[in-house]
């Protein structure tokens, strides 16, 4: 390179850093404000049920309806973005977000507050979908791990504070401020956004031609059939919920016939030959089902077994969350460093050990038995997670990406919804009780050992998966995509 070429480059790396730091401070607002959309909401249900008079099954469609708008259409927005523009669409995700927060504080009725979280449920879609596929567009390829991991950083922060956050603004200004705080986030990711993200490539015609509607409309109806079957119930698995799976399988069966013969399909079901993708999805999927156990289990066997008050244990539970956050950036940097897929396979060790540990953990051993394993579960799984989503997203072809983001986003959301409907059961069989909330304390740490146990299994499975598609990828093989 001659000199004055790279002049002109440093000094083109020297103009560009502040703006990749802002379009990473904008794309992180957008990852802690859709991820504490969905954990904010849960603590004021009691305090919702009471303003509008409502029984507890029809106020827990305000968090269904948000889940449910981002389970089912997470996948469906990736592809439109790869289509239309990634920052076109996150623009406009963010300000639907924005205004659902303001429908949200100003709802009269139950039933219109339900809409517009539903309504801030497809924004939260868009911005989960887009702001990983944006890491591609903005950041140089030795850095995706770091990029990744603060992502993961502000979706840790924005699950753990939501609690709290929300208690205090319940506390202080009643439920209506708990949708309300979104508002100027909003507003300040969304100017980030317009400022800093990088203008969207103007393909061509051919190349924006046919969003696969009905394949579309397939899966978010054997998405949300799966997720109503999982959660409907609360924790009973009658003929309804059987009803819903039987749905989901077959509207998943009807999925996949159609991606098969349309011209444009939404899911490119050759993507799933790669063995790096089709594993990755896997392993998300089983790690968030564990993973839901912590939440799940640790409040009953945290009360139950060693007797804390409610203030204590929601201090105790905050750990966890807290610990992701601290360690999401520097695993990035790890994953950098030392490569996605060594780092993987070390995550999962990591969280396999700490499951092992809680499953023959003695009761005797108090808060501090507890708490040790956690922090090396949820260390593992910022680890996995930041290296996995790297893995993947680092070789994605630009018009893939967000398809692919919200395959990722899909299937830990999967594993989430899957944990706590099956871990919630294998806990419940485990403490032999029809009643967890007043089953005896032994029976509680009992089951709690038993589920992390099973826990364990599943997480050895999903290394074995690793090792193996990592001994794959090694091998020589026929050039291909996973377009």
């Amino acid at each position: 390179m001659k000199p004055i070429d790279a002049g002109r480059a440093v000094a083109g790396n020297v103009e560009r850093a502040p703006s990749l730091r802002w379009a990473l401070a904008g794309l992180s607002l957008s990852m802690l404000l859709s991820s504490l959309g969905i954990s904010i909401a849960n603590v004021a249900l009691p305090t919702l049920a009471q303003a509008f008079d409502a029984s507890f099954q029809e106020v827990q469609w305000i968090v269904l309806a948000y889940l449910l708008a981002v389970t089912t259409l997470i996948v469906s927005v990736g592809r439109l973005g790869d289509l239309i523009g990634r920052r076109q669409l996150l623009l406009a995700g963010l300000f639907l977000f924005t205004t659902a927060s303001v429908l949200c504080g100003v709802a009269p009725t139950l039933w219109l507050l339900i809409a517009a979280r539903a309504a801030q449920g497809l924004g939260a879609a868009i911005m989960m979908a887009l702001t990983m596929a944006f890491v591609g567009d903005t950041v140089p390829k030795a850095r995706t791990g770091s990029a990744m991991g603060l992502l993961g950083t502000m979706s840790a922060i924005g699950t753990a504070v939501g609690p709290s956050l929300g208690g205090l603004l319940i506390a202080g200004s009643g439920w209506r401020a708990i949708f309300l705080v979104n508002v100027p986030l909003g507003l300040l990711a969304l100017v980030l956004a317009y400022r800093y993200l990088p203008a969207d490539r103007r393909g061509s015609k051919t190349d924006r031609a046919g969003f696969d509607v009905v394949g579309t409309l397939l899966l978010a109806l054997a998405l949300g059939a799966y997720a109503l079957a999982m959660t409907f119930g609360r924790g009973s698995f009658g003929p309804l919920n059987m009803a819903l799976l039987v749905a989901a399988v077959f509207g998943a069966g009807f999925f996949v016939l159609v991606e098969a013969r349309v011209a444009s399909p939404l899911i490119r079901l050759a993507a799933f030959r790669n063995a790096t993708l089709s594993t990755s999805l896997a392993m998300s999927a089983l790690v968030a089902t564990v993973m839901m156990a912590t939440l799940v289990v640790g409040p009953f066997y945290l009360s139950r077994a060693l007797g804390l008050d409610a203030a204590l244990v929601g201090v105790v539970m905050s750990v966890g969350p807290l610990v992701a956050a601290l360690t999401g950036v520097p695993a990035g940097r790890i994953a950098d460093r030392f490569g996605a897929g060594r780092m993987t396979i070390i995550g999962l060790i990591a969280i396999a050990a700490g499951c092992l540990i809680l499953s023959m953990m003695p009761t005797i051993s108090g808060i501090p038995g507890y708490i040790a394993p956690i922090a090396i579960v949820t260390s593992g799984y910022a680890l996995f997670q930041t290296a996995n989503n790297t893995a993947v997203m680092s070789d994605i072809r630009p018009d893939q990406r967000g398809v692919i983001s919200g395959l990722l986003n899909l299937s830990r959301n999967l594993g989430l919804i899957t944990g706590a409907s099956a871990m919630g059961a294998v806990f419940a069989f485990a403490s032999v009780t029809i009643d967890i909330a007043t089953a005896r304390p032994e029976a509680v740490a009992a089951g709690m050992r038993i589920t992390f146990a099973v826990a364990a299994v599943l997480i050895v499975v999903a290394l074995a998966m690793a090792v193996g598609s990592r001994a794959l990828a090694a091998r020589p093989s026929l050039p291909g995509d996973i377009s």
